[in-house]
């Protein structure tokens, strides 16, 4: 008997090793599939361990770091279906017409600068990083030993591969309950009219709101002279070179820009790494900021050395490689792009006494991506910001800040290529519109007017295709009027696009701030219509006699100088007109201490 109960004992204890000895199997197993990066994420995404690059060896001090500031990403050049529940985020990959535009990352037309993101593993700028570019910069080094070149890019790679290879867990959670709708996908709650917008701009002039600098400078006393010189400037009602009925005082605008020319001093911030910094997109949507960076930085005569020299102060970032560099894809979460902003303005008024003497009102940002509103907020309230994004709802100041032309270059070597259009009597098209139906309004156009009139050529998107976007351009060029509609934002390329291609432009768009709003009068040039108006487009383009379309039809093509780019910039054009309204409205906002 107790030789038969000490047997059921080793019985009992030996199923218990059995079963301890299956869970470990069953364990190893699992850890197994895990390090060989088999287990798959919720979104179809492999869950990569720390131990599967061997490129990447982070100490555990600096993986926190990194996890604190998501500042170099996993970034897809797919960019495809970015969205955002409730505040408009969003990312296309292709233009506003329906065309693919992958990106590309024109050069100057020397050799160095074909290369986009410079190799910094060697590079001596380190010790003026900031903390976030340091990261940044950092990772890029230990990821990519090589040049990376703007084929690459626009092949399908990506600028930094994974920071953090666990950083795909941001993404992991599924869009289980239904979204909610954007805030581009619906109506405005408040609409400012073009007559008041100018009334803003008439009080804005009367009386500045910025601070008053904490010391004198020189530089103030020259910009009060200034100012004083456009207000009292002779009168002029004929001029050679510039149209005075599109002006809304061609005598304070000729002045103006003739003491622009004589005194305007602006330094350029060295501060910042490529991508980011220093890197002009000279093709695309994003063409302007891309233009007036090369344009500015290869400046002679503007640009001084010496920073106790300047008027303005000129900070040289992307807002659209800050979004192609940083952006986590399906994240829906741009913090870490503000971030990275604010610790470049910190570090600047830090390593210089000029961003704090005047609260950063004599500095200024050029940005054509539709983030840079929020991207810049606070940190950069009170600099001029030059924005394609002008909307008056979303913190566009009329006044102070700028609102910047979004022209969609065809041919970076190229940007005046297929200028022009036919005369008033060979324009046959009533109105004319092509695109992809970004946003709520463009659905609403086209519900009204798709093969509705055969006056009103209404279109969705365009087939791809040379042959289809030739057939783009020449409707454009055979239209009295060209429809722009505004898309997920109230800017549209297609109110350059209607003048380069000498088509009186149709603005769709409430509370969308009109390109050099200070010095340009729109009505003498463009159809501004009311959102809510659209069932009535053809009784108001209707409305209006040959004889003044004929008018506008003019001045559409006197004013095409002022939105051309240059690769040598001319007087008037595109480059001296954003550099203009920045002095400008400067001159305006300019306080004695």
């Amino acid at each position: 008997m107790e030789i038969r109960s000490e047997l059921r004992k080793l019985s009992r204890s030996g199923k218990r090793i059995w079963l301890t000895l299956v869970a470990v199997l069953a364990l190893t197993h699992i850890l197994l599939l895990l390090s060989y990066g088999i287990y798959r994420l919720p979104d179809g995404r492999r869950l990569k361990l720390p131990n599967e690059h061997s490129a990447l060896t982070t100490t555990p001090s600096s993986q926190n770091a990194l996890l604190r500031n998501t500042l170099a990403v996993n970034v897809s050049v797919a960019h495809t279906g970015l969205e955002n529940s409730g505040s408009g985020l969003r990312n296309e990959p292709e233009d506003d017409e329906g065309f693919v535009d992958s990106v590309d990352f024109e050069s100057f037309e020397d050799v160095k600068d074909s290369v986009i993101v410079k190799e910094v593993a060697g590079s001596n700028e380190s010790e003026s990083l900031f903390p976030s570019e340091k990261i940044l910069m950092q990772n890029v080094s230990l990821q990519s030993q090589k040049k990376v070149k703007s084929s690459v890019l626009s092949g399908g790679s990506s600028i930094t591969d994974p920071v953090l290879e666990n950083s795909s867990l941001i993404v992991t959670k599924k869009m289980s309950k239904k979204k909610k709708k954007m805030r581009c996908d619906l109506p405005p709650k408040t609409v400012t009219t073009i007559d008041e917008m100018n009334r803003i701009l008439t009080r804005h002039r009367r009386s500045s709101r910025a601070m008053r600098p904490r010391w004198s400078s020189r530089r103030d006393e020259e910009m009060l002279a200034a100012r004083k010189e456009i207000e009292n400037a002779p009168v002029v009602t004929t001029d050679r070179e510039l149209y005075p009925p599109i002006f809304r005082n061609v005598s304070m605008f000729k002045r103006s820009y003739e003491l622009m020319e004589r005194i305007l001093k602006v330094y350029v911030y060295k501060e910042g790494s490529r991508p980011i910094f220093h890197t002009p997109i000279l093709k695309g949507l994003y063409a302007s900021e891309g233009w007036f960076m090369k344009l500015m930085e290869g400046n002679k005569r503007y640009t001084v050395k010496d920073p106790r020299r300047a008027h303005l102060y000129y900070m040289p970032f992307s807002a659209r490689m800050l979004e192609y560099t940083l952006y986590v894809r399906n994240s829906h979460n741009r913090t870490n792009l503000r971030q990275f902003l604010k610790e470049y303005t910190e570090h600047i008024s830090s390593k210089y006494p000029f961003f704090n003497r005047t609260g950063g009102a004599d500095h200024f940002l050029v940005a054509c991506h539709d983030w840079a509103p929020y991207e810049t907020r606070h940190h950069m309230e009170h600099c001029i910001k030059a924005l394609c994004n002008a909307d008056v709802t979303g913190g566009f100041k009329i006044g102070r800040d700028i609102s910047l032309p979004e022209t969609y270059v065809r041919a970076a070597k190229n940007p005046l290529r297929d200028l022009g259009g036919k005369p008033p009597s060979q324009r046959r098209i009533l109105a004319f519109y092509a695109g992809s139906m970004h946003g709520y309004l463009r659905t609403i156009l086209l519900q009204h007017w798709k093969d509705k009139d055969p006056d009103m050529r209404i279109y969705g998107r365009m087939p791809l295709g040379v042959a289809s976007k030739m057939n783009y351009i020449e409707q454009m060029k055979s239209s009295k009027y060209c429809l722009c509609p505004k898309g997920y934002e109230v800017n549209s390329p297609r109110v350059v696009e209607s003048i380069f291609y000498e088509c009186v432009p149709v603005i769709i768009s409430d509370n969308f701030v009109p390109p050099f709003f200070e010095v340009l009068d729109w009505s003498a040039f463009s159809v501004i219509v009311a959102e809510k108006d659209i069932p009535r487009l053809k009784d108001i383009l209707m409305s209006i006699p040959e004889e003044k379309y004929v008018k506008m039809q003019m001045a559409v093509r006197k004013a095409q100088r002022h939105f051309l780019w240059h690769a040598k910039p001319e007087r008037y054009d595109l480059f001296h007109m954003v550099l203009h309204s920045i002095w400008y409205n400067r001159v305006f906002q300019a306080k004695r201490r």
